[in-house]
Order: C-alpha cells, then structure tokens, then sequence
C-alpha cells in the first residue's frame, strides 16, 4: 500500500540527541517554540514515543509535563496532542467529547465512524478503565467489527441493498437495527456495491435515504458511516472545511484531524479538499490560523496544492465519480408546506377581515392562515375574499402590515408567476442591479415555470421580460440571461454520444479566446437539459483532468462566472445550491431579506425540506437555528413555519 501521509519517520533519528534539544529548549526563561515545533513536527508519533522514554531516562522529568507548563493556548494543545500516542489520543478526544454536562456528538460520530477495526480495538484499549463508553448505544455493537477481508458476495450485495429499502424507504418509520447491522459489519468494498444497487431500487442515493428516513444524531452518525465508506479522506475534507469557514475556528476539530491523518492519509485529504472547495487546505489554513500554531499545522500539512492547478489522479476519479453519483441520483423532492385539510376558503377570507378590521391587525391569525395554505389554497381565499366583502386582500394585507412581514406575506399570496416576475422586476428596477437574484431565478426555474413568468411580467409591467433584462445588464452576461429567459432548455435524459462531443468542445473552448469561450460554454450551458449536463460534466473531467467548476472560477470573472457556476451548482445539486444562497443571505453581520424571503417562499411547496438538510450537512447548524438567530418578530415568526421544523 502506497504511504500517503505527510510526516514519516526521521532518518538518523537519535532519541537521547532529540530529548536533550527539547530540554535546552525549554531551560530558563521563555521557551524556543521554533526549535519545539520543528522537531514535533519531523518526527513520527512512533519517534515521539521514544523521544519521551528518552526525556524521563535523561533529565527524569515528564517531557509532556514540561511542554505544558512551556506552552500556552491552542499551540500547547496541539504540540501536546502530537506527542501522544494515536491510541491514546483518540480515546482522549471520546473521554473529552462525552465528559461534562454536554456531549460534543460530532466528535464522536468523526472518529467512531472513520477509524478501522484495529484502531477502534486500541483505542478501546487504551481508554483507562478498558471499557469505552459509547454515547450511541445503537451502534456499540458493531464497533471495531467491520469485515475487512475485502470479499464480496454477489447476492449478498443484492439482498444488503433490498433489506436497506425495506428497512427504510419502503416501510413506514425505520429499522435502525438493519441499517447499523449493515452499514457497520460489511466490507468497504461490498458496499460501495451495496450503494449502487440501493440506487438502482430507490432511484436515490443511501445518502437521500439516510436524510428522508432518520433524524438527530443517529442520522449524522449513519451518513459519517456513508461518507467514510464513499471516500474517507473527502470526508475528512469536509470537515476541516467546516472548521475553519465562517467566523471563528473549531480548533479542537482542526487539531484532531491534522493529527490523526498526518501518517496515513493527508495527501488524499488534500487533493478532496481542493477538488471539493477549489482552494488549498494549505492555504485556508494559513488564512485562518496564527503564529506558531499556524506554522506547526502548516507542517502537518505538508504542502501547497494551488500551485498544482490540476487534479491528482486519486482526485479525478473522485470528481469522474461524484458526478456519476449525481446522475444516478434521482432526488424526492419535499416541500415543507402542504395543502391544510379541511380547507374552508370562505371561512380563511372572514377571518383574515376579521383580523384586519377596526382599529390594530391581529398579525398572529393572518400568519397563522397565510403560511398554513399552500398557494392554490391562498389563491382561493383572494378570491373568496373579493366575491364575498368586495374587496382586494392584497391591498387590505399591504395597508394593514409592513415591512419584511409584508413583503413576505404578500410574496405567500402572489401566484408563482406573479411573485417571479415580482423578483425579477425588484432586481432589476432602481440604482442597482442585484444580479445573484436574476441568476438564481432563472437558472432554477423550469421552461414552464419561466414561460408563465414571461406572461406574468408581460401583463404586470406592460413590456415583454426580455426587454427588461436587454434594458438593464449587457455583454455576454446579457446574453445569458436571455438564453435563460426563453423558457426553451432541452428536456430528458442524457444522450452519451452527444455528451461526449459536448465535452470535447468545452475542453476546446477552455484553450480558445476568452469570448470564443464564453460563447461556446453559453450554447451548451444555456441549452441543455439538466440530466444531459451531468454526463456532459463528468466527461469534461475525463477530457481535461479539471473540474468544470474549477474551470469556470479560474478562467471567468464577473457575471458571467457566477451565472455559468449557478448552472453548475444547479445541474449537480440544486437543494444545495440553494442552501448555499440562504446561508449567504443570512451569515455575517446584515440580512439579506429579499433573498431570503425569494427562496424561502419559492421553495417552500417544493424542495425545502431537501434544502434544510443540505444546509445542515454543510453548515453544522440547522436552517431553523439560523433563522431564529438572523431574523425577530413576526417575520421571523412566518419564516420558521415556513422552514417547517428542526433538523
């Protein structure tokens, strides 16, 4: 097996020479923290062992010890958790997560779920009284017993993937038992099997499965399970990826990580983490970290892979292999709002008069119809409303409620059309264009939902959508969005044979001029069908050694990389798309309320609850917690029913 790791053992190594360096620096006042870090750093965990049987013979002293009292902060911590043993350190990472009032479950979930049987039986080991306790008591039995013999059994694969179904998808409510029996004592090799005949039967992903089927921490746990099972550097990837994005760092994770992988599987760590976020782990850790911390995870990682520019080997697969994954995949949309039963239009259309009549407007009983209904239901009651007071609900609902309230709740009221339209009217009109909005509409609409928008405008605004759009943006930018706004994107299934060529002629493209090459990414981009382009993309990989997104980020600028990159994001993961534009939306300091009230009203009777727990995975937090921080009041209030629970 091929070593992958970026610290290995020192040639020459001297433990008596190499104690004794470390004692000189730490003797007298202050420390030398550079001389400290270099050697931890060069040296193996095995090495380091030695270097500490050789400190306590030599000046009979504790090296860790006296590294404690030396170091401060999160260098004292990292360098300290370098010179234990891995054994050691995993079960002091479990000892850590599940002591005190509050349990730290995705510590255990990362580590229970990423180690190999031998690891699992060491740590076990090496955890003080023998026994580990395992916070997910569901899945204690299956620790450390995974079959690592790398056999596979052809029919077994097929009954693995039916007793999945039948524990999930085709059942109401889950056997847990069968999904642990299986996702934790077969071969990596067998179930990378099991998961593409699971595809084959659900026409999802297990991934999909695990999300629609279980909740809370036994779902975070399963989809680890899955996750390390698909690749577990790329889930390592992500995981530093989430402990350094945003405000603030999760250096408990990032610690344990570097350190963890350092000798086994950094390099791979790297390359996913590239392909996966276009950007070095070397260098978003150099963004995000200081001082002497920053130079010893620096040497953990051992290199900068954005001066490579193109993919690793092991990494083209995974990205030929992704999106693979993402044709097969055939998603179960949820929306979080459904039709009410017992839906009385006439009896909503009262109690909304009701609401608003006289003096003050009782908000609590508008929200609680409006965001209750779906928006035939809505509909409806406009015009219950009109027939039987004689009077507009949406002039009544804008004069008595103001604010985001308003906008929100007139948004829920609009027709589909007529809200679309209404966005894109709102993006277009005043000082500024908001260009991420005219992107996200019509990258994501369907021909017909774009087609009834067009019809939507024409009849609102008296001129023709297109018109608008050739009025307000310009270049090749323009000339994208009115590609879009034809409404006429070729549907059904990819044809290989002409992928391939579609393929071919983008990887032309990238060599051509910079406008040549906007146009020929916009005559396919622009025109294809969605299934088509998954395919298109993955054979762009197999021609180029690139990934089309990173394509796209290092050869464009402006509008038009963001409109090429939102066709890309939509084509292999819409609900993530969309996860990532309400986190944008909502982090940092200011909301963005038009767009999310955009998403959240488009999306809610159609794909919400698919994107609530794509913004979970990637986030760490939950699109509910996010809103209940970000937004106050009745907005907030309309928002969170909308959302349609926890995750």
């Amino acid at each position: 097996m091929v070593f992958r790791g970026t610290i290995t053992d020192a040639p020459d190594f001297d433990a008596s020479a190499d104690a004794e360096t470390l004692y000189n620096a730490m003797k007298g006042i202050g420390s030398d923290k550079e001389a400290i870090l270099d050697m931890v750093t060069s040296r193996s965990n095995a090495q380091r062992q030695e270097i500490i049987a050789a400190y306590k013979c030599s000046f009979g002293k504790d090296l860790i010890e006296d590294l404690k009292y030396e170091l401060t902060g999160k260098f004292e911590r990292l360098i300290v958790s370098l010179m234990r043993s891995r054994a050691y350190h995993d079960a002091k990472e479990i000892h850590d997560a599940i002591k005190g009032a509050g349990t730290n479950e995705r510590c255990l979930i990362e580590v229970l779920a990423s180690r190999n049987n031998t690891q699992i039986h060491e740590m076990v080991a090496a955890y003080k009284d023998g026994k580990l306790f395992c916070h997910f008591k569901k899945a204690d039995d299956v620790l450390g017993t995974r079959d690592e013999s790398g056999v596979v059994d052809a029919d077994l694969v097929e009954q693995d993937a039916q007793d999945l179904y039948a524990a999930g998808e085709e059942q109401w409510g889950t056997d847990e038992a069968k999904f642990i029996m299986i996702l934790g004592n077969r071969s990596v090799t067998h179930l990378h099997m099991v998961f593409d005949a699971y595809e084959k039967i659900a026409e999802m992903t297990i991934e999909d499965s695990i999300k629609n089927e279980l909740s809370g921490d036994f779902e975070r746990l399963m989809l680890a399970v899955v996750q390390c099972i698909r690749s577990v550097p790329m889930f390592f990837a992500k995981r530093l990826y989430k402990s350094m994005k945003g405000l603030g760092t999760a250096d408990n994770t990032l610690i344990r990580i570097m350190i963890s992988r350092s000798e086994i599987d950094m390099l791979d760590i790297r390359e996913c983490f590239r392909l996966r976020y276009e950007k070095s782990l070397y260098n978003m850790i150099k963004d995000d970290t200081s001082g002497d911390y920053k130079r010893t995870l620096l040497n953990l990682c051992g290199g900068d892979d954005d001066l490579a520019g193109e993919f690793f080997p092991e990494a083209a697969q995974i990205a030929y292999k992704m999106w693979e994954l993402s044709a097969m995949t055939k998603v179960q949309l949820r929306p979080s709002v459904r039709p009410a039963p017992d839906f009385d239009p006439a009896a909503d259309a009262q109690a909304l008069r009701k609401a608003m009549k006289g003096f003050g407007t009782d908000e609590d009983a508008i929200i609680d119809i409006v965001a209750h209904r779906s928006n035939a239901q809505r509909q409806e009651i406009r015009q219950a409303f009109k027939s039987l007071l004689g009077r507009d609900l949406m002039k009544d609902l804008k004069s008595e409620l103001s604010k985001n309230l308003e906008r929100l709740i007139i948004g829920l009221m609009l027709t589909p059309a007529e809200f679309n339209a209404k966005m894109m009217r709102k993006a277009m009109e005043g000082a500024g264009t908001d260009e991420h909005a005219l992107i996200e509409i019509l990258v994501t609409r369907s021909n017909e939902e774009i087609q009834a928008m067009n019809a939507a405008y024409q009849d609102a605004y008296k001129k023709t959508l297109e018109e608008a759009i050739q009025s307000d943006t310009s270049g090749h930018f323009c000339r994208i969005l009115v590609s879009l706004v034809q409404g006429a994107r070729e549907e059904g299934p990819a044809d290989v044979e002409r992928a391939n060529a579609d393929a071919q002629e983008l990887a032309d493209a990238c060599n051509a001029e910079s406008d040549d090459m906007e146009m020929k990414f916009m005559s396919i981009l622009c025109t294809r069908s969605f299934p088509h382009l998954r395919k298109v993309f993955q054979e762009f990989v197999r021609c180029t050694n690139k990934d089309i997104e990173q394509i796209i980020k290092k050869e464009m600028s402006g509008d038009v990389k963001n409109a090429f990159y939102a066709i890309v994001r939509s084509v292999k993961n819409q609900p993530s798309y969309f996860a990532d534009r309400l986190y944008k939306a909502m982090k940092g300091l200011g909301t963005d309320d038009r767009a999310l009230i955009r998403i959240m009203v488009s999306r809610s009777e159609v794909d919400l609850f698919n994107i609530r727990k794509e913004f979970k995975e990637t986030h760490d937090e939950s699109l509910h917690e996010f809103i209940q921080g970000d937004t106050s009041g009745d907005y907030r209030k309309t928002l969170l029913i909308l959302c349609g629970g926890e995750d």
